[in-house]
């Protein structure tokens, strides 16, 4: 190998590991394991760099590892993120105080000694102190319903 050759083939390897230590590195901040894979992958280009095989199998070797590894993360993190937890209010009885705008169905309930504002779902006589039931939370606004939600 002529001199020249020897600092291509030294470039690309340095070229991957600087690659892949900086996105190894950022994955320590971010927390996630995307950068994780994407900087494994950096590392696999600078090893198949440091054999002295071209670019462009470097890039390919490198590439196929990146999918793998992103399908891979993506997979474990559908596994291990919990259901989100459901609200403590859902089902909870409120007691109907009156309407704020009948059209959009906005109505005003009291729960837990404070009024709240309501989306009312589905059919309410809308009487003072009819009891209806949470079926969600969004925000500051209780959804409710006639019947208990399971």
């Amino acid at each position: 190998m002529s001199a020249v050759s020897n600092l291509a083939w030294m470039a690309d390897y340095l070229i991957w590991t600087a690659a892949g230590l900086v996105l190894v590195i950022s994955e320590l901040v971010t927390g996630t394991f995307y950068l994780l894979v994407l900087g494994i992958a950096a590392l696999v280009g600078a090893g198949v760099a440091f054999l002295g095989l071209g670019f462009w199998l470097q890039a390919i070797v490198a590439s196929v590892v990146a999918v793998i590894g992103v399908v891979w993360a993506h997979q474990r993190r559908k596994l291990i993120t919990p259901d989100a937890m459901p609200s403590p209010d859902h089902a909870q009885p409120v007691t109907w105080e009156s309407w704020i705008d009948r059209s959009q169905k906005l109505a005003r309930v009291s729960y837990r000694g404070a009024s709240w504002e309501a989306r009312v779902t589905g059919e309410c006589a809308g009487e003072p102190g009819e009891m209806l039931y949470i079926s969600a939370v969004h925000g500051n606004t209780l959804e409710v319903t006639k019947t208990r939600p399971a």
